[in-house]
C-alpha cells in the first residue's frame, strides 16, 4: 500500500460535478498534475438545470463554449416571475446589463451537461477515474496529505497530494468530518419535481425562459424550465412543514394539489404527459464555516448550497471551482499550501453568495411586490438584473439592499424580512 506521505499528484479533486471539473480543468491547464475521482456515472436528474449567464466567462476559460453551442440545449435569454394571481412580470432580459454574447445561456439536462464537463476535463489533461469511491481524506496532523480511495480494478489505494479539493457535493466529505456545516434556519425547504413532455412553451425568444410561478396561497412556488426534446422540468418548492409533514409522502398527490393552487401553471401542463417519476429532496440551505485549511479546499455544494429559486447552483459551483483553482495555482507556485493562502478566494466568493442569499430572503416575504418596488426605486432595476444573471462577485449592491430593507416587513421577532420578486 502506497503511503500518503509521498506526493502522487499536485491536486486531487473529489467529485466530478461542475465545481470539481472546473477546478480540475483550470489547474491541469496551468500545468499541474491533477487527479479527479468520481464515484458515480453522470446519470439521472439533478437540480440545477437552468444556467445563469455569468457562467459564460467561466465556460470560455474552460473551453466549453464550442460544446455548448453545438448542443441541443435551449437558449435562455431571460427570467420571468408570476404572482399568486397568475399575473406575469415583464421578462428580465439579461441583455439589459450586457448586450454581448454572455447575455445568453442554456437550459441543460444535467446528466448530459455534467458528462460534457467531465469529458472536457479529461481532454484538458486531468487524470479522471470514474467509479472511484473516496473513503477518507488523509491527514498528517492538521494538514491534508491525500486520500484513501477504492479505485476500479485496483482496490483500496492511498494517494498523496499537495492539495485535496472536496467537490463531493452535499456528501461534503471534509465538511462533515470537520463539523463545518451551518444550516440557514430561514431556508429549510423541500422540493418535488418531474419532467413533462408536450407542456406549453412561450414563443420566440421567450421559449427558453425560466419561469418562477407562485401558488395562490404563497406557501410554495414552481420552477418551469424548458429542456431539449420538448421536455419541461417542473418542480414545486415550499417549507418542509408545508410540503412534507402530514401529507402522507405521496409525491404525485402533493405535486398536483399544489398545481391546483397555481393559476398560471395549470393551463401550461394541461396538454402535457409526465416523462419520469416524481422525485423529492429536502433543500436545506447551508454554508461551511471555512472554505479551506492546510492542504484542503471546499468548492461547490461541499462549500455551500443555496435555495434554487434563482438557478444559482451551477454558477456558484463553477465560480467557486474557478476562484479556488486560481488560489490553489498561486499557492502551489509560492510553495505555501496553508489554509490562509488556499482560502484567499473565500471573501470574494462568499460576498457574492451572500448577495444572492439576500435576494432569496426577499423572495420569501409574501407581502413584498416587485412591481411596487421598481416603481419606488427604478434605479435598482439593473442591480436586480445583475443578480439574476449571476454578476455578483465584483459589484457593490449596498444601494439595492438598503432599498429592499426600507420596504421589508418585520417578522414575528421584529426583524426586517426581505420580500418577493414578482
Amino acid at each position: 500500500m502506497q503511503s500518503a506521505d509521498s506526493v502522487d499528484y499536485d491536486v486531487i479533486v473529489i467529485g466530478g460535478g461542475p465545481a470539481g471539473t472546473t477546478a480540475a480543468t483550470l489547474l491541469a491547464g496551468a500545468g499541474r498534475r491533477v487527479l479527479l475521482l468520481e464515484r458515480l456515472p453522470q446519470t439521472g436528474f439533478k437540480i440545477g438545470e437552468s444556467l445563469m449567464p455569468e457562467t459564460y466567462r467561466t465556460f470560455s476559460r474552460l473551453g466549453m463554449l464550442p460544446r455548448l453551442a453545438a448542443s441541443a440545449f435551449p437558449r435562455k435569454y431571460s427570467v420571468q416571475f408570476y404572482s399568486k394571481s397568475g399575473r406575469a412580470s415583464a421578462p428580465f432580459y439579461f441583455r439589459e446589463t450586457d448586450p454581448g454574447p454572455g447575455s445568453t445561456t442554456w437550459q441543460v439536462l444535467r446528466q448530459d451537461f455534467d458528462r460534457m464537463m467531465l469529458d472536457n476535463a479529461r481532454d484538458h489533461g486531468v487524470d479522471v477515474k470514474e467509479g472511484a469511491a473516496v473513503r477518507e481524506v488523509l491527514f498528517a496532523g492538521d494538514r491534508a496529505t491525500g486520500v484513501s480511495a477504492d479505485l476500479p480494478g485496483q482496490g483500496r489505494r492511498e494517494l498523496g497530494a499537495r492539495v485535496v479539493v472536496d467537490a463531493s457535493g452535499q456528501s461534503a466529505i471534509l465538511g462533515r468530518r470537520l463539523g463545518l456545516r451551518e444550516i440557514d434556519p430561514r431556508l429549510k425547504k423541500a422540493a418535488i419535481w418531474s419532467h413533462f413532455e408536450g407542456a406549453v412553451r412561450d414563443p420566440g425568444i421567450d421559449e427558453g425562459a425560466t419561469l418562477v410561478i407562485h401558488t395562490d396561497q404563497q406557501k410554495s412556488w414552481f420552477w418551469y424550465i424548458p429542456l431539449p426534446d420538448d421536455r419541461v422540468s417542473v418542480g414545486v418548492v415550499g417549507s418542509v412543514e408545508h410540503l412534507v409533514q402530514g401529507r402522507g409522502g405521496d409525491l404525485k398527490r402533493v405535486f398536483w394539489e399544489e398545481v391546483a393552487h397555481c393559476p398560471a401553471l395549470g393551463p401550461r401542463l394541461a396538454p402535457a404527459r409526465r416523462g419520469m417519476d416524481f422525485l423529492a429532496t429536502r433543500d436545506f440551505s447551508y454554508r461551511s464555516r471555512q472554505v479551506a485549511g492546510d492542504g484542503w479546499v471546499l468548492v461547490g455544494d461541499a462549500l455551500g448550497f443555496l435555495d434554487p429559486i434563482y438557478s444559482s447552483g451551477v454558477l456558484l459551483a463553477c465560480s467557486s471551482g474557478e476562484l479556488a483553482a486560481d488560489a490553489i495555482a498561486a499557492a502551489l507556485d509560492a510553495g505555501d499550501c496553508s489554509g490562509r493562502r488556499l482560502g484567499a478566494f473565500g471573501p470574494r466568493f462568499l460576498a457574492g453568495m451572500d448577495a444572492m442569499r439576500q435576494l432569496v430572503y426577499t423572495f420569501y416575504d409574501p407581502e413584498f411586490r416587485f412591481s411596487k418596488f421598481i416603481r419606488r426605486f427604478p434605479e435598482c432595476r439593473l442591480d436586480l438584473i445583475r443578480i439574476l444573471r449571476g454578476d455578483v462577485f465584483d459589484h457593490d449592491f449596498s444601494r439595492l439592499f438598503e432599498a429592499l430593507a426600507a420596504t421589508a416587513v418585520p417578522d414575528a421577532a421584529g426583524e426586517p424580512v426581505m420580500g418577493d420578486l414578482r
